[in-house]
């Protein structure tokens, strides 16, 4: 058996965020079956450049390629981040492709998420989420010995599976409502859990979720795909947490 293989690529081409894209056809051949989905699209971004193609190189967006920072943002064949369950499509391997498959690539699609050029979009919507959540109060100081933290394991365990989210959006990707509950359910739920974030528990939940509305973002319906395609398995019991500090807030008239 070969372990190089030859794929046809359908890539969303567009040259700014004004311009209309399309989708555009590319032979990618020779391909190691050992190469990362994104060292593919390298060669392919090579052969592209020495070909003197006219729309030069295909944008995307990468940093870590570690599958830890959440920046590669690729939609391929309908689902974020690709068919690997639990993994961001930096660290999907070419050996998990048919010699001979066609591949769509695509960016984020969703008004929150404006494309900038090919398959590079404008998240900064998160970061204005962040942004909005604030900070906290307490000086935490040095780190204390872990018998001493007034939590319990499982609320511990529960926060940092909430801290796991990476911001990279597939969540927003996944839903038909592009709706970026999950993503702020876990923004919240990693500091509502803890003592460290109660002092600005009520306020942050509130000026989070004002943000998340006013960049657009859509309702959650609870139909799971956020959940599903997520690459750390962020939980849907987040958006439940989300619910309750958001209308426990309100009532107390923050």
């Amino acid at each position: 058996m070969s372990d190089h293989k030859d794929l046809t690529l359908r890539v969303w081409r567009q040259k700014d965020a004004k311009s209309a894209g399309e989708m555009v056809t590319y032979q990618a051949k020779n391909i190691s079956e050992d190469m990362s989905f994104l060292e593919m699209l390298d060669v392919v971004n090579e052969e592209l450049m020495d070909n003197d193609d006219p729309r030069g190189p295909i944008s995307f967006d990468h940093d870590c390629r570690e599958g830890i920072c959440g920046t590669c943002s690729l939609v391929v064949n309908g689902r974020p981040h690709g068919h690997e369950k639990g993994t961001t499509v930096c660290q999907v391997h070419m050996r998990s492709f048919k010699d001979g498959q066609t591949i769509t690539i695509e960016p984020w699609r969703a008004e929150a998420f404006p494309v900038v050029r090919d398959l590079v979009v404008d998240r900064s919507a998160f970061d204005k989420i962040i942004e909005a959540g604030g900070y906290v109060s307490v000086n935490t100081g040095g780190a204390p010995d872990a018998n001493a933290l007034p939590i319990s394991r499982q609320t511990a365990e529960s926060a940092m599976d909430a801290a796991a989210c990476i911001g990279c959006g597939a969540c927003v990707a996944a839903c038909k409502n592009a709706s970026a509950m999950l993503f702020v359910g876990a923004k919240v739920s990693q500091l509502a859990q803890l003592p460290q974030g109660a002092p600005e528990r009520r306020k942050r939940v509130v000026a989070m979720v004002e943000a998340m509305d006013a960049a657009g973002f859509g309702a959650c319906t609870n139909e799971g795909e956020c959940e599903a395609e997520c690459p750390k398995e962020i939980s849907v019991s987040n958006i439940a947490r989300l619910n309750r500090e958001y209308f426990a807030a309100v009532l107390a008239g923050e």
